[in-house]
């Protein structure tokens, strides 16, 4: 006789396998709440202990220079941040070398804001105020030349910018022992400037 239609035996509970759902790693929980409201702006002299301490936390990653706090609140019109609320959680600095060439300066995103775009954001930021400032060039030195590449940037010889070996490397501990490339960018003029050039020297 056909089990399907006969069998005395009690029919085995069939077994259902419920499948649970992998649960978010708890920093990707705080990294998605962190980011979410970010807001990229320029900097405030309310902003400038943030933006010190926050270049200070990541000194120690050997890929930032220090910078001393009465430097930044003297410079801190050039920077533009990336705020989650009331806290500052990357920075960038636009620091001129010359009347023609402007550098990328103190590029830095807390450890919850990377990986979604704050970096990228802020160095949009700087290049549209370059622009609109008169800059013929924005570079960078840096560690990580591959970043500034997706970003438009090219890898140029440091000796084409000699603007930013007059004015930091020669007094630099690790002139000539520089482990960093130079990257540069060129910009197009815009007739209309809307962000003075001596704001940015001041």
């Amino acid at each position: 006789m056909s089990p399907l239609h006969g069998s005395s035996a009690a029919a085995t509970p069939a077994v259902v396998r419920v499948r649970t759902l992998a649960q978010p790693h708890p920093r990707a929980l705080r990294r998605t709440h962190a980011v979410a409201p970010l807001v990229i702006r320029p900097a405030t002299a309310a902003d400038a202990e943030s933006i010190h301490a926050l270049i200070s936390d990541h000194v120690d990653e050997g890929r930032l220079l220090p910078r001393n706090l009465g430097e930044i609140v003297v410079h801190v019109h050039r920077f533009v941040v990336a705020a989650d609320g009331d806290r500052v959680v990357a920075c960038a600095d636009l620091a001129p070398l010359s009347r023609t060439v402007a550098e990328v300066r103190s590029l830095v995103v807390a450890e919850e804001a990377r990986s979604v775009g704050a970096g990228r954001r802020l160095v949009d930021e700087l290049i549209s105020r370059a622009t609109a400032a008169g800059f013929d060039k924005l570079c960078a030195f840096t560690h990580t030349a591959a970043y500034f590449v997706q970003l438009g940037f090219s890898i140029v010889p440091h000796v084409w910018l000699p603007e930013k070996i007059d004015t930091d490397c020669r007094t630099c501990s690790q002139f000539r022992r520089c482990g960093q490339y130079a990257v540069m960018l060129s910009l197009t003029r815009n007739r209309h400037s809307c962000v003075p050039l001596a704001s940015l020297h001041g």
